[in-house]
């Protein structure tokens, strides 16, 4: 699978978004496969399946980001702490699969755990969309494996429902690794969907569009998520406004660089995250 990506099936109802995806986020490469193709293995591949169950794929997986914690900050990360880092380092681009044709072009696959690949080395995903909502009058409402819903209320619950039926067995999967309840669990999966898609929304020059999106997508508390987006606006320098939020879980990088947190952790006080918004856009 070296060298260009080969051409998405015909009449595959995401390509372009992925595309754009890709030219936006070079460091995310997504190979799409008919119905009838498996999807690759070995050489560094791993099927969201097999991290799903919780073995020796999962302990492969978890063994990376631990020896990459020791080579980045010259310190061992907790076990639970390096096993949220392999959570996240999965589930942020796995979100994307679904949000990005969501956002763009207004269309939601469907995406079991059986039906995506990992090559985290390469920045690679592989993937089958079989089946997939769209809204009436999208000219991909004519293709198979489509299902026309009734608005953009409904395509959005379409988004949290696939977001959970991809993401819920994962969960599963890396629970006991994290030692984290169902609830903050799920808190994560909130963060991942929409620290996502608020990025690729700013490298698209949508940032405003996408934080009003997942402001709709995630408004509060809807099971299984229990938080919304939570953006909030700064006052930066000379009257400016910087976007920030607050986010639902924890990934505890602080344990590893007691000096450092994420921005919109809440342990960062606002006048940090302004300072640090402020930097980063000057």
């Amino acid at each position: 699978m070296s060298g260009s990506p080969a051409p998405a099936p015909p009449g595959s109802p995401v390509a372009g978004a992925y595309e754009r995806l890709t030219a936006a986020y070079p460091g995310l490469r997504i190979r799409e496969h008919a119905a009838h193709e498996p999807l690759p293995s070995g050489a560094g591949w791993i099927g969201a399946h097999e991290l799903a169950a919780g073995g020796e794929a999962l302990d492969s997986h978890l063994a990376w980001d631990a020896a990459q914690v020791v080579r980045d900050y010259g310190r061992p990360a907790r076990p639970d702490v390096a096993a949220g880092f392999g959570l996240h380092r999965y589930a942020w681009p796995a979100c994307l699969l679904i949000t990005i044709p969501w956002f763009l072009d207004r269309r939601v696959p469907r995406l079991p755990v059986d039906r995506v690949a990992f090559q985290r080395t390469e920045g690679r995903m592989a993937v089958r969309v079989e089946e997939f909502a769209c809204l009436p009058g999208d000219p991909a409402a004519a293709l198979p494996g489509a299902r026309t819903v009734t608005g953009e209320e409904e395509l959005r619950r379409e988004v949290r429902a696939a977001v959970a039926e991809h993401l819920g067995p994962l969960l599963e999967g890396f629970g006991p690794r994290m030692r984290r309840g169902p609830r903050a669990l799920w808190a994560t999966a909130t963060d991942e969907v929409t620290e996502g898609l608020w990025y690729l929304g700013s490298l698209l020059g949508e940032e405003r569009r996408a934080v009003r999106e997942l402001e709709r997508l995630l408004p509060g508390a809807l099971a299984p998520y229990p938080g919304g987006a939570r953006f909030r606006t700064l006052a930066g320098p000379g009257g400016t406004e910087l976007t920030t939020r607050d986010r639902a879980g924890c990934c505890f990088f602080y344990t590893v660089r007691p000096e450092d947190t994420c921005t919109t952790c809440p342990r960062t006080r606002d006048t940090e995250r302004v300072a640090r918004l402020t930097a980063a856009t000057g």
